[in-house]
């Protein structure tokens, strides 16, 4: 298999300037760049620029993809989105990076050693900037689940020390986002992992501001960032101004209101590994038993099917001969199901030595027909003779 690498780099904030592009063009003469995109694919060589300086310089979200099974995902955000205590209590050392660039914080989500071949063999990298993006809305109006599957991503990986204790485990864990869903299965952080780590989060509460509380806040709001949210709108950058003004009010409000998750006891990572082992020994056996279930209820139609066709097994013999006549090779896989069913229905109703009898009697008129014999004898139905 040949290899294949896929970059995107998604501007959201502001669109690149003819400059930008030109800087940009500079690095690839193949890439398809737009005002506010970078894409190329690569199935030989590889990418001249650096992701890393390009999220500082240009874009707000990057997604790469390898085939031999890796991927990066990256977000911008503005510096008031995120506090120091909180970045250093989620960062890892390679798996999930919150790095200070000045203004902004990149946030860095990222799975090196994927076994997952099937996925990566079939995976373009296409749809994940549209699956994704969505969490840095997420994230500038103060949610965290993404952050945790970072770090539980890293635990995944097996980078977090056993005696290491998790981070603050955010609300709502057990009702994720369609974008949250999309980071889990990124990062390939197994099921039973995720489900132990979310036993410990509470329920999301949906948080509507009070009007009253939106007044206090714009009270405090100084006329320059008044001055510069109107320059947005003017300039026709009504998202960016929105995005910004959400962003500075839910950062208000956290600096405001404490922590939900602060009195949360925390866990180490060798507890969520043994709970993740209960998780998969509770899992296995519920999918034993459902298993159990199904392939009774799949027996219970088989019998109720054979005993319909052991109440008139001159009918079914009868469809089954119209099958044969039809002499083509459809027809003859019909007829050896059909004698596969009769054998058994005999064999559970009636006897052997009736279905070889009726079974006899069928291939009269059909001895000729190579195909059909070759079908039969090879169910080990028919005897070549």
């Amino acid at each position: 298999m040949s290899e294949y690498q896929y970059y995107e780099f998604l501007a959201i904030d502001r669109p690149l300037s003819a400059k930008e592009i030109a800087e940009l063009r500079a690095l690839s003469t193949r890439a398809r760049i737009t005002p506010t995109s970078f894409v190329n694919e690569y199935h030989w060589g590889d990418f001249k620029g650096s992701p890393d300086t390009l999220m500082r310089r240009y874009f707000d979200a990057h997604v790469y993809l390898a085939n031999w099974g890796q991927c990066h995902f990256s977000l911008r955000l503005p510096h008031d989105a995120l506090d120091a205590e909180t970045a250093a209590a989620y960062t890892t050392k390679y798996a999930f990076l919150i790095k200070e660039t000045g203004e902004h914080w990149v946030i860095d989500w990222s799975l090196n050693e994927s076994e997952d071949y099937d996925r990566f063999g079939e995976d373009d990298g296409c749809d994940w900037m549209a699956r994704l993006t969505p969490l840095r809305d997420e994230l500038l109006c103060g949610e965290q689940r993404a952050l945790y599957l970072g770090w539980l991503a890293a635990v995944e990986a097996g980078e977090v020390k056993d005696e290491q204790l998790e981070p603050p485990v955010p609300a709502g864990m057990q009702q994720p986002t369609s974008a949250q869903r999309a980071l889990v299965k990124f990062l390939g952080v197994g099921l039973d992992l995720l489900t132990a780590a979310t036993i410990a989060s509470t329920a999301a509460v949906e948080d509507v501001p009070a009007p009253e509380e939106r007044e206090t806040w714009l009270d405090t709001v100084p006329a320059n960032e008044t001055r510069e949210l109107l320059h947005l709108l003017l300039d026709g950058r009504g998202q960016q101004a929105e995005r910004t003004l959400k962003a500075r009010f839910a950062a208000w409000q956290r600096e405001r209101r404490p922590s939900s998750v602060a009195g949360t006891p925390r866990r180490t990572v060798a507890e969520l590994r043994r709970l993740a082992e209960e998780v998969a020994q509770l899992r296995l056996r519920r999918e034993a038993e459902a298993h159990a279930r199904a392939d009774a209820e799949r027996r219970k139609q088989r019998e109720a099917y054979l005993s319909t066709l052991a109440r008139d097994f001159d009918r079914a013999w009868a469809t089954a001969d119209q099958q044969a006549e039809r002499g083509v090779a459809s027809a003859y896989d019909e007829v050896r199901r059909a004698v596969v069913d009769l054998a058994e229905a005999y064999q559970r109703h009636a006897s052997h030595e009736q279905f070889e009898q009726a079974l006899q009697r069928f291939m009269a008129p059909h001895r000729r027909r190579t195909t059909l014999v070759k079908r039969l004898a090879d169910a080990g139905l028919w005897k070549k003779r």
